[in-house]
């Protein structure tokens, strides 16, 4: 049994739609981190850097669990555990990493940044917003270019990386309309994709958990 510690932001549910995405069986521990939750004695010692998600794997194949902080980390887990949605060689496998790689480097945390500037924080930064939405403007040009040539962002294969991308985008969709309005409308790649990956069954559960 894998317990997935998590909350309903799109770091979250990277790991619920990974979840479903290979049937294995999970509980959830929900992290309300509106209650301050992520800074408790007992989930600070799984993650350390008070972040969600985290993951605990008591049936990892040998005598101890295995504890996971970090969605990129518990992807690459889980996807190794299960020989599914990473390549095991080849361009295929290290090109689903850069890709993952790359959104937890650059795409959310720019993304995070815009959400704070330009939607939670009550004083406006007309500055800031002009930086970040600039700059999740050209994250979501390279998207589009990748997707004009490729079913998927590391190739023809649906992997981890289209799995950490999603939440993100399809968040910024709904939360940034106003504000990246324009970026979208020109980026027809990017909106079948996005499409796309909404279609899926294990997505749509996955962008369910947890159950608030």
């Amino acid at each position: 049994m894998i317990n997935l510690y998590t909350w309903a932001t799109p770091n979250g549910r990277k790991i619920s739609i990974m979840l479903e995405e290979l049937g294995l069986d999970y509980a959830v521990s929900p992290v309300d981190l509106g209650k301050l939750e992520q800074f408790s004695e007992h989930f600070s010692a799984i993650s350390p850097n008070h972040k969600i998600p985290a993951i605990i794997d008591t049936e990892p194949g040998d005598s101890e669990p295995v504890v996971i902080f970090e969605s990129g980390a518990i992807l690459t887990y889980l996807a190794e555990k299960s020989g599914q949605l990473l390549a095991q060689h080849g361009q295929a496998r290290y090109s689903a990493l850069e890709w993952l790689h790359w959104q937890t480097s650059a795409l959310g945390p720019m993304l995070g940044q815009l959400g704070f500037f330009a939607v939670r924080s009550h004083e406006k930064s007309p500055l800031a917003i002009a930086r970040f939405t600039e700059e999740v403007d050209r994250l979501f040009t390279l998207m589009e270019k990748q997707l004009s040539s490729h079913a998927y962002l590391a190739g023809d294969d649906y992997s981890i990386a289209d799995i950490a991308c999603y939440p993100w985008v399809q968040a910024a969709v709904v939360y940034f309309k106003d504000v990246l309005k324009a970026s979208f409308d020109n980026k027809p790649a990017l909106q079948r994709w996005l499409n796309t990956i909404a279609d899926r069954p294990a997505v749509k559960l996955g962008m369910a958990v947890p159950k608030l």
